[in-house]
């Protein structure tokens, strides 16, 4: 049962928050071009999409042109992800529920089983599903025939994905890239009109100069400041109320975070600024090689904080200079 003027939670908030038409999705222009072209000719044939992956950094949208292609197609999407499927028999449930024309997207798909990888080949190539029964010498295998569907795949980590499967998607391999802040400010404004929040323009572009270039960012950012808004305010998101909100998490003026910081400090001051390797970085900051590698080093890089090597990553004189720390000479082979 329903409960009167109940508020969404963040979940459904970011639903809200999903463009559900073409011309609401901002950004990515040379993608969008790309996949009109795909839609309206599959359209006109009358036939499924063909198979798509987009990757990229988390956040720029590759769950929502998924969402977009369903509805543009006015098919059916299944959403499903890599660690989800664990057994074949998990994967065969999935397709062979499917409906003719409908989309399975697959996000993280690079996390899936290699045995796993191998039965979606047949599946994407032939429609079809080979299952062995049984073991030994009565073992069998079975072909089940599958519906036309299209697998549209997402990663962030475009190298996790064999060359083999990567060679199946023929409607193409996509890179979404970071947004510019003028497409985050629009973002925003759109994203504050749905939230019915009154924002000031120099509040837009403070959210936006932080977001990572990044529109999930940028619209948990717009919640949060939001919230500051509604305790601290009068529930106008003003310039003032956006900097209280987003010193209070932290955030400096280029988008860092705490992490993000303790990554740059512990290069510079334990490593003199590098070169050093990915895993020895990872051990000296307590985090995950590919925490580092997939959530704070894309930022960093896009910034020019810091370069690949062949001998490992460096911080530039511009991480210095940010940190609050003179360069050493050394450092000026790193300028940007």
């Amino acid at each position: 049962m329903s409960i009167p003027n109940q508020k969404p939670d963040d979940a459904s908030l970011d639903s809200t928050l999903r463009p559900s038409r073409w011309d609401e999705y901002i950004g990515q222009r040379p993608i969008k071009e790309n996949l009109r072209i795909l839609i309206d000719a599959a359209k006109q044939r009358g036939e499924p999409l063909e198979h798509l992956l987009f990757y990229g950094p988390a956040g720029l949208g590759k769950t929502t042109l998924a969402h977009l292609l369903s509805h543009e197609m006015q098919v059916q999407m299944k959403v499903t992800s890599g660690p989800a499927i664990e057994r074949v028999g998990d994967l065969a449930a999935i397709l062979t529920n499917l409906s003719n024309g409908d989309i399975l997207f697959i996000d993280e798909v690079h996390r899936l089983n290699k045995l796993i990888e191998e039965i979606l080949y047949p599946a994407m190539e032939a429609r079809s599903l080979d299952i062995i029964v049984g073991k030994g010498p009565a073992a069998r295998t079975i072909q089940l025939e599958l519906p036309a569907f299209t697998l549209v795949a997402a990663t962030t980590r475009i190298a996790g994905l064999s060359s083999p499967l990567r060679s199946r998607f023929s409607g193409g391999v996509w890179r979404l890239e970071f947004y510019s802040e003028e497409d985050i400010k629009k973002i925003l404004q759109r994203s504050a009109n749905l939230l019915g929040t009154k924002i000031e323009e120099g509040a837009i572009a403070e959210i936006a100069k932080r977001s990572r270039f990044t529109p999930r960012t940028a619209n948990h950012l717009l919640k949060r400041c939001r919230d500051v808004a509604t305790v601290k305010g009068d529930g106008v998101v003003s310039q003032r109320i956006a900097k209280m909100a987003l010193d209070l998490l932290d955030i400096d003026e280029c988008g860092l975070e705490s992490e993000d910081r303790r990554i740059l400090k512990i290069l510079i001051s334990k490593f003199a600024g590098g070169p050093v390797g990915l895993g020895t970085l990872a051990a000296a900051s307590s985090e995950e090689t590919s925490t580092i590698e997939e959530i704070h080093e894309p930022y960093l890089l896009r910034l020019g904080f810091i370069e690949r090597t062949p001998r490992g990553r460096v911080a530039t004189a511009r991480a210095y200079r940010h940190m609050g720390i003179a360069p050493p000479n050394s450092q000026k082979l790193f300028e940007l």
